[in-house]
């Protein structure tokens, strides 16, 4: 580890939850894979889809879904396309 990283860790403990859940908010989504199973329960509007898919969620930074595609490069061009920056979750 590099001393940047573990001084990010030690900081990063003197935050609050809250104020947490907010860095990032505005300017900041995230790309998350998801299974098609998992559609329900962060979009519950959507239309019933197949089980066993792969697909791209964009999340606000506070985790708030915003999009459902079936492409990692739709979601990142939907961020871009709304003044975010977007950042993959593993």
């Amino acid at each position: 580890m590099s001393e940047g990283h573990v001084a990010f860790e030690y900081e990063a403990k003197n935050v609050s939850l809250e104020t947490l859940a907010t860095l990032g908010e505005g300017h900041i989504a995230y790309v998350k894979q998801i299974r098609s199973e998992d559609v329900p329960g962060l979009f519950p509007e959507a239309p019933k889809i197949a089980p066993g898919l792969k697909l791209f969620a964009l999340h606000a930074a506070d985790g708030t879904p915003i999009m459902l595609t079936d492409s990692r490069e739709a979601a990142i061009a939907n961020a871009w396309s709304n003044e975010l920056q977007a950042v993959s979750v593993h």
